[in-house]
């Protein structure tokens, strides 16, 4: 019963991202083909309120729910990792239509192929966690 609240703010989540389109297979082809400013209006206002809410966070020294201070990681300065994990999250994203919270959401709306893609999803999870010493953090 604790964390009933997540729940519903999920269910919530979920019904916002259904009702502007953000899990539409056509809405994000029309991305990745450069046909529409939808999804880059909804990923850039993601982007700008998180800018906006980290600048709070760190100006007025904002405290978690449990009264700890919010640590925010110094910046790293390779660029490399962002890039190629961002093109192999990209790709992934342009091949199934879908990037891994609208998974879940498009399973719930009865899109029963998304099966076959949380399953890649998890297995792809798998294999990182077989191969996270491995490779460069």
């Amino acid at each position: 019963m604790k964390f009933i609240k997540f729940l519903f703010v999920g269910i919530f989540f979920g019904i916002v991202l259904v009702k502007s389109e953000a899990v539409s297979w056509y809405r994000i082809f029309e991305m990745f083909k450069f046909q529409s400013f939808h999804m880059y209006g909804i990923i850039g206002s993601a982007v700008g309120l998180g800018i906006l809410f980290l600048w709070i966070f760190r100006k007025f020294k904002v405290k978690s729910i449990e009264g700890n201070p919010i640590h925010l990681p110094a910046k790293n300065k390779s660029i490399v990792r962002y890039l190629l994990g961002g093109t192999i999250f990209g790709l992934g994203w342009a091949l199934a239509g879908a990037c891994p919270g609208p998974m879940y959401i498009l399973l719930g709306t009865g899109v029963s192929s998304m099966l076959l893609v949380i399953a890649a999803a998890m297995l792809g999870t798998f294999v990182y966690g077989l191969l996270k010493n491995k490779l460069p953090h």
